[in-house]
């Protein structure tokens, strides 16, 4: 075992690549490629075009691919695993990716739950999900993102998750919905962010909330340019008290937070809000230690 791979998060709007050469990082590259903004390529093309430059210097090393490159929209679909199941245990499933004259190429399943009280999956949080639990063990980790994860452990097996589109509900309101009409540019403003997510968190009619964001600077009450803070702090306000309620949190729980920066911070003040103890550990980091993990276990 050299540690000698190519890991690759390979999302639906964006594709990040670490090249990793006894074990340690050599180089990555950024791209906004992700599985829905091919512009009309096929996977494998944009794959060549990123990693040719890479085996070229580096050799034909072997590939671990995480994300909605596995889905039914990606390069190859892989069957998710059904929860609860191990972390250990997933990267034992991994489906290879049969292309002529390509390098040894594996993707790493998502996670799923088929219950009739909770219909859920993902794909490339559980990479996350294995590093963040090697950094730091807990029962509960909070995922923000476009849809974020609130996840459950028992030990190392996932038991239990729920998806909530706080995320993509903040886009849609402000770029296809009344609520962003009018409002011009936007500005920081973490005032507007915290008074909106403690009205979030204490008001549970989160429908009447949102259209009262509109007719707050309506009405001059409160500063257009700053509706798109004070909105997520209303969602994302709400989605904490909401869980919080769901997963019976309390200050004694061991809760995770795992993401970008901007995002944890965000949660981060709601969870405090709610009197939920917390630590973070940056996304990159986690995925990186998580395929890493499965790279040991393939013996790469």
């Amino acid at each position: 075992m050299n540690e000698s791979f190519i890991a690759i998060d390979w999302g639906s709007t964006n594709l990040r690549a670490w090249l990793y050469k006894q074990g340690l990082c050599m180089d990555s590259l950024n791209s906004e490629s992700g599985v829905t903004r091919l512009q009309g390529q096929t996977p494998q093309q944009v794959f060549t075009h990123f990693m040719q430059p890479w085996f070229q210097d580096y050799g034909q090393l072997p590939t671990l691919m995480a994300g909605m490159v596995g889905s039914n929209a990606g390069w190859q679909a892989v069957p998710y695993l059904h929860c609860p199941v191990s972390l250990g245990e997933i990267a034992h499933h991994l489906t290879s990716v049969h292309s002529p004259n390509m390098a040894d190429i594996r993707i790493i399943p998502g996670l799923c739950i088929d219950r009739s009280d909770n219909s859920n999956v993902m794909r490339g949080e559980e990479t996350q999900l294995i590093g963040a639990h090697q950094i730091h063990a807990s029962s509960r980790y909070i995922m923000p993102g476009t849809h974020s994860k609130w996840v459950h452990l028992s030990g190392e097996c996932v038991d239990d998750f729920r998806t909530v589109i706080t995320g993509e509900l903040h886009y849609l309101l402000l770029q296809h919905g009344l609520i962003g009409v009018g409002i011009g540019e936007q500005f920081s403003s973490p005032e507007a962010f915290r008074q909106g997510m403690e009205i979030g968190f204490n008001d549970a009619n989160i429908l009447r909330c949102l259209f009262e964001t509109r007719a707050a600077h309506l009405l001059g009450r409160r500063d257009k340019s700053t509706v798109s803070d004070w909105l997520s702090g209303v969602l994302i306000g709400n989605e904490v008290a909401q869980m919080q309620q769901d997963y019976a949190l309390s200050s004694h729980d061991d809760i995770t937070l795992i993401g970008s920066q901007k995002l944890t911070e965000r949660y981060a003040q709601a969870l405090k809000f709610a009197g939920i103890n917390y630590q973070a550990i940056e996304g990159d980091v986690a995925f990186q230690a998580g395929i890493r993990s499965v790279a040991n276990v393939l013996g790469y």
